[in-house]
């Protein structure tokens, strides 16, 4: 990252902070991650407001403080390998490559994954994994996962996400409840599943199935 754009992504972090408290850890991966990058050439000069953009294919890269909140959420600090589903422009996966080990990134729309990678292959980030498929089956070959983060608004978590989170793992998810959506966090105790409201949200709805 030149100079010039590490200024602006650092000051991006700490106007996150001035909305939402940060540990260090999120706030450093917010401030070492190139919003620019994945943001489309025509949107590059709103890349380090804190405001959704598009993307194409009908979806949205995230605010940057919707990105810093999920990263908190998850409690990432201890964890070593995290399972995202909807990867979209792939600006939430640059920012967990800093705070764990494994990065496991499932998108189901074919030409946003292989966008996405060009931009991790361009950064140089090597801990990313990606697969094009319907990621509310989750990756069983990597499981179980410490973290898992749901990017897309769903009725309720698909029980296989559940499967392959690791014990004492958390899984972090947007949930439609009445005409509201609600990030939720579980917790997995033994056959437990503990279920806390954090806030409501807007997110794009899940999907089924993959797209060419």
């Amino acid at each position: 990252m030149d100079r010039i754009t590490a200024t602006k992504t650092a000051r991006m972090a700490d106007e996150i902070e001035k909305l939402f408290e940060l540990s260090k850890e999120v706030k450093n991966a917010i401030a070492k991650t190139n919003r620019e990058a994945f943001v489309p050439q025509g949107f590059r000069h709103n890349a380090y407001k804190l405001d959704a953009l598009p993307i194409g294919a009908s979806q949205f890269i995230s605010s940057p403080l919707t990105v810093a909140k999920m990263s908190e959420y998850l409690e990432p600090q201890g964890a070593d390998r995290v399972l995202e589903v909807g990867c979209g422009s792939g600006y939430q996966a640059a920012v967990l490559s800093h705070l764990f080990r494994g990065v496991f990134t499932m998108e189901r729309i074919e030409s946003l994954m292989i966008e996405a990678k060009a931009r991790f292959r361009t950064l140089g980030i090597s801990n990313i994994h990606t697969r094009t498929d319907d990621g509310q089956n989750g990756w069983v070959q990597y499981a179980p996962y410490d973290r898992i983060l749901f990017s897309a608004t769903a009725k309720e978590v698909p029980t296989r996400l559940f499967d392959q989170l690791a014990d004492g793992g958390v899984l972090i998810a947007p949930v439609q409840k009445g005409d509201k959506q609600i990030i939720m966090r579980y917790k997995k105790a033994g056959a437990t599943i503990e279920e806390y409201e954090l806030e409501e949200c807007d997110f794009v709805p899940v999907l089924d199935g993959v797209q060419k």
